[in-house]
């Protein structure tokens, strides 16, 4: 990875091609926080482009980069705490897919990088979330480790098939079964993310370009029905990893959830026709194991009848541009889609504040 000057702008190179996976990968002016909360609610009455709804774009707030300033900044907002997760890093890994060496040297990188500017549970406030690369079995192992001896109390894995050296596996392989071993033994939670994985080379097959570009208007990408988190989990429960490391916690965030009753619908059909195949019913099984935190515009109300108020936790996203500029605004969709005060203090603050706890098991 290195920064090249392009027609005057500082873009990012990564395995020698631009890598437009951030538009501005150098953060110096921004759109407002929550700026396209309206568009992402699918409300655009006056059919503004995507640029325009940006509005005009500020310097880079301190707060954004400072964890000092960002402690007082959610201590302001009534924040409690909050999981961080990384803006750009999400694309690299599949930006390096053809390079597995190089993505687990910049990644062990970043997570130097993020444990030193960040911390990994910084005041019990900032719950940072290093990044595993599972393509190579002992440099999984070894960044699990050297993020548990940090205090990590939660990992982010990416969606998707695993890339290796032999090519794309299950992250359910057992050849994986020593990093989720030692997952479980030490009680932390596994995070999956929106971002990059295998699945962006599918746009391919339909005459699409496979790089993405954030917020970019792209129909037919936005349309297509394949679901890198969902068919992430269908791989994690049907080959059997939530039967050998039952207690492990998994929790996804900015990944939605209209996912996930469709993904119930098709595993329970699954187990009705030959439950002599399964340990487990594998509804159950996602339904204690997994933590979801829906998009504000989801269908919540619906979202609710499949899942416990007690596996549900509010993603605000903030600062984001797609976030909510204010995250307790959330409770107003949830008031809306019938959630009591009980389920809303679960989904607001209590769920989330479970998963930072390490249960060794």
């Amino acid at each position: 990875m290195q920064w090249a000057e392009v027609n005057g702008k500082q873009m990012l190179l990564v395995g020698g091609k631009i890598n437009r996976f951030i538009p501005n990968p150098t953060f110096d002016r921004l759109s407002a926080p929550g700026s396209l909360e309206q568009y992402f609610r699918g409300r655009n009455p006056k059919g503004d482009s995507v640029k325009d709804l940006f509005g005009d774009l500020e310097p880079c707030d301190p707060s954004y980069r400072d964890r000092d300033i960002r402690v007082k900044v959610m201590s302001d907002m009534h924040i409690d705490g909050a999981l961080f997760f990384p803006t750009l890093a999400v694309g690299m890994e599949n930006a390096l897919h053809d390079d597995l060496p190089a993505a687990q040297a910049a990644f062990r990188a970043f997570n130097r990088w993020l444990d030193e500017d960040w911390g990994f549970a910084y005041k019990e406030t900032i719950f940072a979330t290093p990044v595993m690369v599972l393509g190579d079995i002992d440099n999984a192992v070894s960044q699990l480790e050297w993020a548990l001896d940090r205090d990590a109390r939660c990992v982010l894995v990416g969606t998707g098939p695993v890339r290796t050296t032999e090519g794309l596996k299950s992250p359910a392989d057992p050849r994986f079964d020593p990093f989720w071993a030692r997952v479980q033994e030490a009680g932390v939670t596994v995070v999956y993310h929106g971002g990059a994985n295998a699945y962006y080379d599918l746009i391919t097959m339909w005459g699409e370009k496979s790089e993405m570009e954030a917020h970019k208007f792209e129909p037919l990408r936005q349309a297509l029905s394949h679901d890198a988190v969902a068919d992430t989990f269908a791989a994690l429960i049907l080959h059997g990893l939530m039967d050998r490391f039952p207690r492990i916690r998994f929790a996804t965030v900015e990944t939605g959830a209209n996912w996930v009753r469709p993904l119930l619908k098709r595993m329970k059909k699954i187990y009705s026709q030959a439950p002599s195949m399964f340990a487990n019913n594998p509804v159950e099984q996602f339904k204690q194991n997994v933590w979801v935190s829906p998009f504000y515009e989801d269908e919540l109300d619906q979202l609710r009848d499949v899942m416990g108020a007690d596996r549900l936790m509010l993603g605000s996203d903030w600062p984001h541009t797609e976030g909510l500029a204010d995250p307790f605004t959330f409770i107003g969709d949830l008031t809306d889609a019938g959630f009591t005060e009980a389920e809303q203090q679960l989904i607001m603050h209590d769920n989330c504040a479970s998963l930072v706890v390490r249960r060794p098991g």
